[in-house]
Order: structure tokens, then sequence, then C-alpha cells
């Protein structure tokens, strides 16, 4: 199967804004009443999100430069 480098560019953009999205919903309900172990826990998890949010930016980030040409020809 073959993806082409615009279906790549769009699902990576969709891909990164889902997890950013989510990781921000993960700071916003960490409570100040939770024990310390489980507001770190809540925060490495969320962090894990923004993580992979940045995999989809730099993914994007590739695909716009294959779409522009940078890394050769498109074989179309």
């Amino acid at each position: 199967m073959k993806i082409t480098a615009h279906i790549s560019f769009w699902g990576s953009i969709v891909f990164a804004v889902l997890c950013i999205a989510y990781a921000g919903f993960g700071f916003s309900s960490i409570d100040a009443s939770m024990s310390d172990a489980l507001r770190e826990d809540a925060r490495g998890y969320a962090w894990f999100w923004m993580f992979l949010g940045g995999i989809g930016i730099a993914m994007a980030i590739v695909s716009w430069m294959m779409l522009r040409g940078k890394f050769g020809a498109l074989d179309e």
C-alpha cells in the first residue's frame, strides 16, 4: 500500500492536534487535592501525549518538505 505525501501530511496534522488536545485535557484535569504520586503519574501521562503530538508535528513537517520537493522530485 502506498501512502501519498498529501495523506501523510493531513493525517499527521490530525494526529498531532488530537494528541496535543488530549495532553491539554490531561494537564487541566490534574487536581491539587491529589496525592503527590498520583499527580506525578497524571503529569507523566499528559507529557507522553504531548510527546506523541510532537512526533505528529515532526511527521507533518517531513511530509510538507516532501511535498515542496526538498527531498527530491515526487514520483507521479
